[in-house]
């Protein structure tokens, strides 16, 4: 069985950058579900049960992460949630208060690791 307690869902538009998360967060020992935000955010979380989200803020021309962000929260608003985007500007949207972290997009993922660690922590906490 699979402990969902350490399941990280990965929300990105962009395939390269999902596997890329994917394969380096389980390589951390992590368990990661990935979604292309095409499909409803509440049958993903609730087929995933993930313990932290990893959201892109474009989602493609139609989606905005930040939108998907608002419903994450109205269904459960303990998830930690990482804003994970290649503009920093969003970082003044009202909208992305709501996130946990905020994580400009780079080739290092050191610091998207680290505040994977926080929320896990942060989420491990708050579910006991």
């Amino acid at each position: 069985m699979i402990d969902n307690q350490s399941k990280i869902l990965v929300v990105d538009d962009e395939k390269h950058i999902r596997m890329l998360y994917q394969m380096e967060l389980e390589s951390e020992g992590y368990v990661v579900a990935t979604a292309d935000g095409e499909e409803p955010i509440e049958d993903v979380l609730a087929r995933e049960n993930p313990a932290v989200v990893i959201l892109d803020i474009r989602l493609g021309p139609n989606l905005s992460g930040l939108d998907l962000l608002q419903t994450i929260r109205s269904l459960d608003s303990g998830l930690p949630v990482i804003l994970c985007t290649a503009y920093d500007s969003f970082q003044h949207d009202l909208k992305s208060i709501a996130a946990d972290y905020y994580v400009v997009k780079s080739v290092d993922l050191s610091e998207l690791k680290d505040k994977v660690r926080q929320a896990l922590a942060r989420s491990l906490a708050g579910r006991r």
